[in-house]
């Protein structure tokens, strides 16, 4: 996706909220009637387009190739993730990382066999947010991304970078560098097949379900599942470190 692309949704989402007046219950969500609009059109598209493709992927492709899949991408991530341990000053991160990458792009055919894992090298995930947030910048309201989903302020304005740094997407060749996104998208979905219809029927309310369980992710990701015994997860000002 372009900057300019992503410039274009945060224009569209600054103009919805100056349209919201209502006082919102939860001070997390000061933009809660935008944001349940922008949740129930991507719960459309979802719908009508992702949801079907994730699931014909699920059930035509073998398990051992969607597994490789996986693995491929999940490789490609690890580069963005190890550079953001750097920036986050996490060496032996860094070091595991760098080794994962090295590990499985040479002996597990450009990541398709997860070698590293097998060999207890831990896999993290990190991504600019959270390296804002380890650095203290405020999460800031929460936001719901067109197409893109869950979402805060501090971790929207960093998705351009987290793009940038996506080594699929510096991929020259215009064809596969859509084709890697789209199969990042529909593996993405395809493993949340089972999870995304419980929460739909079992949750009251969905959104604020989704809202609730993405908040706290965040932090715990932030924190390395360790945040402080005294965090308090409904402070959007005590939303990083």
């Amino acid at each position: 996706m372009s900057s300019q692309t992503l410039r274009s949704l945060w224009l569209a989402i600054a103009l919805a909220a100056l349209q919201c007046s209502a006082m919102a219950a939860d001070a997390r969500d000061p933009w809660e009637a935008m944001n349940r609009r922008i949740y129930a059109f991507n719960d459309v598209v979802d719908t009508a387009v992702v949801r079907p493709v994730a699931q014909v992927y699920d059930k035509v492709l073998p398990k051992f190739a969607r597994t490789g899949v996986h693995n491929f991408l999940g490789n490609l991530s690890d580069v963005w993730s190890m550079a953001n341990s750097a920036l986050q000053l996490k060496g032996q991160a860094t070091a595991e990382t760098l080794m994962r990458v090295s590990v499985n792009s040479v002996f597990g055919m450009a990541g398709v066999l997860d070698i590293a894992t097998e060999m207890g090298i831990e896999k993290r995930k990190e991504d600019f947010g959270q390296t804002l947030g380890y650095w203290g910048v405020p999460s800031g309201p929460y936001v719901v991304l067109p197409i893109l989903g869950p979402s805060t302020l501090r971790d929207g304005l960093a998705l351009p970078l987290d793009f940038k740094g996506d080594p699929s997407q510096n991929v020259r060749d215009t064809a596969t560098r859509s084709t890697l996104t789209v199969l990042r998208v529909t593996d993405l979905r395809a493993s949340l097949l089972k999870t995304v219809d419980t929460v739909k029927a079992a949750s009251l309310d969905p959104y604020s379900f989704v809202r609730d369980a993405y908040l706290q992710k965040r932090e715990n990701d932030i924190y390395d599942g360790n945040p402080p015994s005294d965090f308090d997860y409904n402070d959007p000002e005590l939303s990083g470190k």
